[in-house]
């Protein structure tokens, strides 16, 4: 079918006709009249911790602007259990090592052996890397300056060691695994954070250097396998990740991250007549720039964080540099169901970064500017949902595929309990789509749907994407026009699997999603 031609604000139509189609940059809606945070947001409830819905592991009643959260309880709880998470500060934490004068094996509290690093500057291979001469940082060595180099082993490395060794200080309170089936949040300090994030470091956290029985369902947290080899790749994470503990070494930030599991309970029903809600598509920018304040999405894996602490080096490996607190979340969020998500809000980004995947490169600190919420949180909202990997570009298309993506989608934008005007726009793009196999303009018209379903209105970047940002807005207002709404939409999804795609014996239709919901709807009448 042909396409619909877009209809343009007048200073898109202005810019068409002087610079000529190439060069607009974007299109629908402008992006400043988007809902943001705080701006659109209304207050918060009391932060208080509630048992079985939501753990809070600071003092509320100390809670100050400027001030590092103070630690609650005052004494550690050891927990050691199959439902926490266990520390490697636990009593209970034993290990062998090699008795020197009897070659013999005893049991040692691994606290007591952390301890003695305290003694010299740099640690010893106690734990975890077997030789924290740290082959990360040897290799990291490498590529700094000579000055760098000696900041590395003479200060930076030997405050991260110390603030690990106060885990029995700072992480009091037992934390839950967020498992699957939960709805869950835990609420820590900026400081409580960094702290976890030197232990994953240090490789210190307690049968999760391999993937055990125990946590055969969970994410990696140590960063043993960042330290397996000095590629490029991992030399630039080092930076990355260094840059993080040389700011908070420097200075502590002194807010709050909160780290909810989401459960979708009944998904909605996808045949409701609700209307599109407004589009801003663009092919420059990016999510965490120009999402400020947005919902912004991460395209998750199953595992949250993905190959972050390996070779992985994508949007949410990236993301998960730069804002490195998003990390923790792998210490405790088992793999994602096809009916949940996590929400992570109030990280900080600490770093600037250029490229993708192979030509990502480290470029720099970044100064954060965010306004913090009422709970000290910085005002970012990220969702991690994770979408489906097709082998076949069809199967995609079949209606419990379908289903899948917009509940997925839906359970990571909807906020039932916040009023539909204080809800900011969703911040996303390609979702699933790459080495997943997920159709470009499919994944675009699902999570419109999802994001009007929760009423939410959707900023969209095509990662330099000309094409698809004109072929996703034309579609967009094409439906709009013609005033075609979500449940309308979904019955053509339906339309075009059982006509089009059940019959195909190619690997691709012959007529396109888009040319399809063309046709159809201008067979309507009083269709424009």
């Amino acid at each position: 079918g042909k396409t619909q031609r877009p209809r343009w604000t007048c200073s898109q139509r202005l810019r068409q006709r002087v610079y000529g189609q190439a060069n607009v940059k974007w299109m629908g809606t402008p992006i400043n009249e988007l809902k943001r945070l705080p701006e659109c947001g209304g207050p918060l409830p009391p932060l208080k911790d509630i048992r079985g819905m939501h753990t809070v592991m600071i003092r509320t009643d100390l809670l100050r602007k400027g001030k590092v959260p103070v630690p609650y309880p005052a004494v550690f709880e050891d927990t050691w259990d199959d439902v926490h998470v266990k520390m490697p500060c636990s009593s209970s934490n034993l290990f062998p090592v090699e008795d020197k004068v009897y070659v013999s094996t005893s049991i040692y509290s691994r606290s007591s052996v952390r301890s003695q690093t305290t003694r010299s500057k740099m640690p010893q291979p106690v734990f975890g890397l077997r030789q924290v001469k740290v082959n990360g940082s040897l290799a990291l060595s490498k590529v700094l300056e000579p000055d760098a180099a000696e900041s590395l082993f003479d200060s930076l490395l030997p405050d991260m060691v110390q603030l690990a060794l106060r885990a029995s200080e700072l992480c009091t309170k037992a934390m839950p695994l967020l498992k699957a089936g939960m709805t869950h949040s835990i609420t820590m300090s900026q400081e409580q954070v960094a702290c976890l994030l030197a232990n994953a470091f240090f490789c210190t956290f307690p049968r999760r250097n391999s993937r055990s029985k125990e946590y055969w369902n969970y994410p990696d947290i140590n960063f043993v396998r960042l330290f397996e080899s000095s590629s490029s790749r991992k030399i630039e994470k080092l930076k990355t990740i260094m840059c993080y503990f040389e700011s908070i070494t420097e200075r502590m930030p002194t807010g709050l991250v909160t780290f909810t599991r989401k459960r979708l309970g009944k998904p909605p029903d996808w045949k409701r007549s609700i209307r599109l809600t407004k589009l801003h598509i663009t092919c420059e920018g990016t999510i965490e720039d120009d999402g400020y304040g947005m919902l912004q999405v991460d395209f998750a894996n199953q595992f949250v964080g993905g190959g972050v602490t390996s070779s992985g080096l994508v949007q949410e490996e990236i993301r998960f540099l730069i804002n490195p607190e998003l990390i923790a979340s792998r210490l405790f969020t088992e793999a994602l169901d096809d009916n949940d998500c996590l929400i992570i809000t109030g990280t900080e980004q600490y770093s600037k970064y250029t490229g993708y995947a192979q030509t990502y490169q480290w470029s720099g600190r970044h100064h954060d500017a965010t306004p913090r919420d009422a709970w000290q949180r910085r005002c970012t909202e990220i969702v991690a949902i994770d979408a489906l990997q097709f082998r076949n570009f069809l199967e995609q298309f079949h209606p419990c595929k379908i289903n899948r993506e917009l509940n997925k989608a839906y359970c990571g934008f909807a906020r039932p309990e916040v009023q539909k005007e204080e809800l900011a726009a969703v911040a996303t793009g390609n979702w699933g789509c790459g080495v997943f196999g997920g159709d470009t303009r499919l994944k675009a018209l699902l999570q419109m749907l999802a994001a009007a379903e929760a009423g939410r209105d959707v900023a969209y970047f095509t990662f330099g994407d000309s094409q698809l940002m004109t072929d996703v807005h034309n579609i967009h207002s094409f439906l709009t026009l013609n005033n075609i709404t979500v449940g309308e939409v979904y019955g053509l999804l339906q339309q075009y699997y059982s006509s089009v795609c059940k019959s195909c014996h190619s690997r691709r239709p012959d007529v396109s999603l888009y040319s399809f919901i063309y046709r159809q709807v201008r067979s309507l009448p009083g269709a424009r």
